[in-house]
């Protein structure tokens, strides 16, 4: 089957950073856009599998108990939905000696 070129335009850093991750899992870039396309071509669709782990996220799951992540998660969330996940610990400490003096 004959080659056709096939030439895009990305920011340099992502070039960078994803050329650094196929490295890591022993691709070229080349390599690895071909095998996007084969395996888009083979799912009908954008396939997502090949990825290395967030180390930042697996120590994150590793140390803290899965009941406590999930509080924690949901009080992110409620924290976000009530605007208050932006406040320092100083006014989320003002917003507590306040509450107990009933105001």
């Amino acid at each position: 089957m004959a080659s056709t070129l096939v030439q895009i335009r990305v920011d340099e850093k992502l070039k960078d950073d994803v050329t650094a991750v196929y490295e890591q899992l022993g691709l070229d870039l080349s390599t690895a856009v071909r095998i996007f396309f084969k395996r888009s071509v083979a799912e009908n669709g954008i396939p997502f599998n090949m990825k290395l782990e967030n180390t930042k996220q697996t120590l994150i799951k590793k140390e803290i108990p899965p009941d406590i992540l999930s509080a924690m998660q949901s009080m992110s969330k409620s924290a976000a939905i009530y605007g208050v996940s932006e406040m320092s610990i100083e006014e989320i400490n003002n917003e507590i000696d306040a509450a107990r003096r009933g105001k």
